[in-house]
């Protein structure tokens, strides 16, 4: 049977370049996002290239939702082999500390921690039990480097970090891989990317966010997968001094 790669998230971007790097490998992909229209074309684009794909809508905000998308991605499939979560919404922005309540924190919180932790606590059991396979979480660089005026996603995807990097020292024995991606970068063909305008681009470019090229940060995570070296891929990778 063949191994099969869930994309939770999946998007214009990386999501349908980690579909096309793993489907070059003779996986299924399954294609997890809100919107069925945009899925349905990303499926069509991967099918044009003979990769199988299917998908399922849902709406990551809510954790039920993810567990949901596990059940209906094993009845199509039969089986899930590697996880990637990496859903940013077009028009995603940072709050300042002083400004973010607790409500606007939940909501992150939701999408960004509890749905990923549902995820992986549907998908862990049935990888240890195989032996092998890989959870990935992809986040942003404020997640290990919280600076002012930038938060609110931080605080979300730091939790997450912490969580893998806990899960990775749990489960590795066994034979599967957790690993969190932390970018400091716009990813080419997103919709976080394509919504910007010149100006907000600017703006992050003077923060020292710069651009990333999704096919290249696919062959990242293939590599990632296949080596298991690391429990955290940093970009840009720090420089020795």
């Amino acid at each position: 049977m063949s191994k099969v790669v869930a994309i939770f998230g999946a998007g214009s971007g990386l999501g349908v370049a980690l579909g096309r790097r793993f489907g070059r490998e003779g996986f299924k992909v399954a294609l997890v996002a809100r919107r069925a229209e945009k899925l349905r074309a990303l499926e069509a684009e991967l099918a044009a290239e003979g990769i199988e794909a299917a998908s399922f809508p849902a709406d990551l905000s809510d954790p039920a939702a993810g567990r949901e998308a596990v059940a209906a991605i094993r009845a199509r499939f039969g089986r899930i082999d590697v996880v990637s979560y990496q859903p940013l919404p077009g028009g995603t922005t940072f709050t300042p500390a002083a400004d973010l309540d607790a409500e606007q924190l939940r909501k992150l919180m939701d999408l960004f921690v509890l749905t990923p932790v549902e995820i992986a606590h549907e998908v862990i059991p049935e990888l240890r039990e195989r032996g092998d396979g890989a959870f990935f979480v992809t986040g942003g660089f404020t997640a290990a480097d919280p600076q002012p005026f930038i938060s609110g996603l931080g605080p979300a995807m730091s939790a997450i970090r912490n969580y893998v990097f806990s899960l990775h020292g749990e489960v590795a024995d066994a034979g599967v891989y957790a690993a969190v991606v932390t970018l400091t970068a716009l990813i080419t063909g997103s919709e976080a990317h394509e919504s910007m305008t010149a100006e907000q681009l600017s703006a992050v470019a003077g923060k020292g966010i710069g651009t990333l090229d999704n096919d290249t940060l696919a062959d990242t995570y293939w590599d990632l997968y296949v080596r298991r070296d690391r429990v955290e891929y940093l970009f840009p990778e720090p420089t020795s001094a």
